[in-house]
């Protein structure tokens, strides 16, 4: 079988049922025991988005779009999926891509800024597979591609369609959203902060915005400190400020998921609704024609090397 070269998106992964939440949280805790009322509380939030995760579907997609991408522009490539916390694990799909004959793979984590901790964590798993299957495959990683100029287009693009669906006045107040990490990335030099920082700054030099503010979401159940300010705690003070609308762009993520359709759309709009604020939310970028032109954009130079 003649060598060749293929792309593989790396994305977090998320139950495809109930069934499968309790799985599911001990590979993304290791092993360590459950309790139970939190078990039922991620069901519950579970149900409430539809009973699974739609991330592979999406990622699915997106790979789909890019290899046609990829195809029409005379550099065929098969492009897969891997999952980090559930099927198809890494380490499965590494094993079809062995099977099939690739010999090397671009590698990119669907996380456009980089954090040791987060696409670190990735890149680890993707190695620890190549060395256990194949070790003469060869593996390059994108580490980060937050500046992408389609990818900042796509954003821009969403965040005008969410301003337009707000009807876009001084009453409204823009609050840019990424996951957090705990706060000793920063002492530990991680770049995810500055380069979640460029981007958001990156987009606003393209938007005419009014208010725009950042704030960190979903943090980790842990005792240790994680990166702020907590976007619950920017909600109240926007509107203790007076504004009268608010509109979250999570452009931390590139694709729904529970940390958009749960705390973005139910938690963080009950919060704002409560306090009186009309909630909107910038639509992801899943796989939108300018997006998919973003990952084609990230990797060909890679299969062209």
């Amino acid at each position: 079988m003649p060598e060749r070269t293929a792309v593989l998106l790396l994305a977090y992964g998320g139950p495809l049922s109930i069934e499968d939440v309790e799985s599911y949280l001990l590979d993304v805790r290791h092993g360590r025991p459950i309790p139970q009322e939190f078990l039922k509380e991620i069901q519950e939030r579970y149900r409430m988005i539809g009973g699974k995760s739609p991330l592979l579907e999406i990622t699915l997609r997106q790979a789909a779009a890019l290899e046609k991408k990829l195809c029409d522009h005379g550099m065929p490539a098969p492009v897969y999926v891997g999952m980090r916390h559930w099927h198809p694990f890494i380490r499965e799909t590494v094993v079809q891509m062995a099977a099939a004959g690739v010999r090397k793979i671009v590698a990119l984590c669907m996380a456009p800024q980089f954090s040791h901790m987060s696409v670190g964590a990735y890149m680890e798993r993707t190695q620890a597979a190549r060395r256990e299957i194949n070790p003469t495959m060869e593996i390059i990683f994108v580490e980060s591609w937050h500046l992408e100029p389609h990818f900042i287009e796509s954003c821009a693009e969403n965040l005008r369609v969410g301003i337009e669906r707000m009807g876009g006045d001084d009453r409204l107040a823009v609050l840019f959203t990424a996951h957090s990490l705990p706060e000793r990335i920063v002492a530990e030099g991680d770049p995810y902060p500055r380069q979640l920082r460029e981007t958001v700054e990156a987009v606003q030099r393209r938007v005419q915005l009014g208010h725009a503010g950042f704030a960190y979401q979903s943090q980790g159940r842990t005792s240790e400190k994680w990166l702020g300010p907590d976007a619950g705690d920017e909600i109240r003070r926007l509107h203790q400020m007076g504004f009268k609308k608010l509109l979250i762009h999570p452009i931390g993520f590139v694709a729904d998921h529970v940390e958009i359709l749960y705390d973005d759309d139910i938690l963080y709009r009950n919060q704002a609704e409560e306090l009186g604020l009309q909630f909107g939310r910038v639509p992801s970028c899943n796989d939108s024609a300018l997006f998919i032109e973003s990952l084609h954009q990230t990797v060909k130079g890679y299969l062209s090397s």
